[in-house]
C-alpha cells in the first residue's frame, strides 16, 4: 500500500510540479490537495490543475485525517495550520517554504521533537551540494577574498534576499567564524560605499520568469572564482521534494535537512 500524500500549496507553481511528478512516480497516494480560504482554484481537480489527467482529487481548504506525508510548498501564514495537522495525525513533513521568522523556525525545532520534519530553502540536489562547497571554498581562501552572492529570480517572488543566498551566506559564516546576519551587506547605494573587511555582499534580480540562478564570487587582487547554480526548470526542486519525501518515511522524529538526506552532513 503506497503512502498517503498531501501537498498543500497545491496551486502554485511549485505545488502544480510536484502534483504532476507525484503522479507519474507512482509513489504515493495522493488524498489532498491544499490551498488557502477563498483560492480561485478551489473545486478543480488536481491532476487536471497540474497538466496530468484527472486523479479525482480537487483542490481544497481543509485536510482530510490519516496522511503519512505532507509536502508544503506555500506561504508562510500557512505553516501554523500544516505544521498542527502534521502534529495532530502524526505525519511526516517536507517543508520548502521560505520567508520563515524566527519564531516559525523555532516552532518547526520544537514540533521536531514529536515527527519527522525535512526543512530546506532550496530542495535542488545540485544546490545542495553548493551549500556544502560555499563554505568549504571560502576556508580553503581565507580572509583576503571578498564574497559577494547575487541571486536572480522571476517577477513574482515574494521575499528577497531568497532563502537560498541567506543559505549559502550562513554556510560560508559558519564555515570562516562570520558573524550571520550582521556580516551581510544588501546592495549598494551612495558616495561612500567601501567594502568592509570581512563583509559578504548580498544582490537580488528580479526580473521576467527566471526559475533560479545563484552565483557566489570569491574575488582576491589577480584572480576570482565563482560557484554558479542555475534552475533551468522547477522539475528540479520538485523532484528533490520528493526525494525527500521518500527518505523521510521512515525516519525518527527530528528536525532534517536536505543534506541529511543526500548525505552531505
Amino acid at each position: 500500500m503506497r503512502p498517503k500524500l498531501i501537498v498543500s500549496g497545491a496551486a502554485g507553481r511549485m505545488g502544480r510540479r510536484i502534483l504532476s511528478l507525484s503522479i507519474d512516480a507512482c509513489k504515493f497516494d495522493i488524498i489532498a490537495a491544499i490551498e488557502g480560504k477563498g483560492h480561485s482554484d478551489i473545486g478543480s481537480d488536481a491532476g487536471v490543475l497540474a497538466g496530468s489527467s484527472a486523479i479525482n482529487i480537487k483542490i481544497d481548504s481543509t485536510y482530510p485525517a490519516d496522511a503519512d506525508m505532507v509536502i508544503d510548498f506555500s506561504q508562510p501564514q500557512a505553516m501554523k495550520d500544516t505544521l498542527n495537522y502534521c502534529l495532530t495525525n502524526s505525519a511526516a513533513l517536507v517543508l520548502g517554504t521560505t520567508g520563515l521568522s524566527d519564531e516559525q523556525q523555532m516552532q518547526l525545532k520544537e514540533a521536531g521533537k514529536k515527527i519527522p520534519i525535512l526543512y530546506a530553502t532550496n530542495m535542488s540536489v545540485g544546490m545542495n551540494a553548493m551549500f556544502a562547497l560555499a563554505g568549504r571554498v571560502a576556508l580553503m581562501l581565507g580572509d583576503d577574498y571578498d564574497i559577494e552572492i547575487v541571486e536572480q529570480h522571476h517577477r513574482f517572488k515574494k521575499d528577497s534576499p531568497s532563502g537560498t543566498a541567506l543559505t549559502l551566506a550562513e554556510n560560508i559564516c559558519d564555515a570562516t567564524g562570520r558573524n550571520f546576519p550582521d556580516c551581510l551587506t544588501h546592495g549598494r547605494n551612495g558616495k561612500e560605499v567601501l567594502r568592509k573587511k570581512g563583509e559578504i555582499g548580498m544582490h537580488a534580480i528580479r526580473a521576467g520568469d527566471i526559475t533560479g540562478v545563484h552565483s557566489v564570487m570569491f574575488a582576491a587582487t589577480g584572480e576570482t572564482l565563482t560557484l554558479n547554480h542555475t534552475a533551468n526548470s522547477r522539475d528540479t526542486f520538485a523532484q528533490g521534494a520528493l526525494r525527500a519525501a521518500d527518505w523521510l518515511l521512515d525516519k525518527k522524529p527530528g528536525l532534517y535537512s536536505m543534506a541529511d538526506c543526500l548525505g552531505l552532513s
